[in-house]
């Protein structure tokens, strides 16, 4: 009787250990998947900043004159008023793109956080099941 149950007690702790180890494998997958998705997340938050920088250099470069020597003549303002009115708002432009794209690369929205609540849940399910 005692071989009975010591061969029950084996084959429970390998199963135990098979699902655990299945259990981590399938916890590691999730985790590269939902790295792989922060990833594409911050290359997106990226590209946002760098479209960002290149519609701040072109719309400094290409408007600007046209937009400066409007403003002068239609509002009375002498050039170098009117330039500093146009850098003002194509630069708050630039700095609302650029909080954007930094926001997108924050740490926080790209830590697996969907991993890291299953493996809290997973333990709490392993400290009951030994309880």
């Amino acid at each position: 009787m005692a071989d009975h149950r010591e061969t029950g007690t084996g084959n429970l702790f390998a199963e135990l250990m098979d699902h655990v180890s299945s259990l981590l494998r399938k916890e590691v997958d999730l985790a590269r998947a939902e790295v792989a998705e922060k990833v594409n997340s911050a290359l997106g938050g990226i590209i946002s900043m760098a479209v960002a920088l290149v519609f701040a250099i072109v719309a400094l470069n290409t408007f600007s004159a046209a937009i400066v020597s409007w403003l002068a003549e239609a509002a009375d303002l002498g050039a170098g008023w009117a330039s500093l009115i146009v850098t003002v708002v194509f630069g708050l432009i630039a700095v609302l793109l650029i909080m954007r794209g930094k926001k997108a690369l924050q740490a926080r929205n790209l830590a697996p956080s969907k991993t890291a609540q299953n493996l809290r849940r997973d333990v709490e399910s392993v400290k009951e099941a030994y309880k």
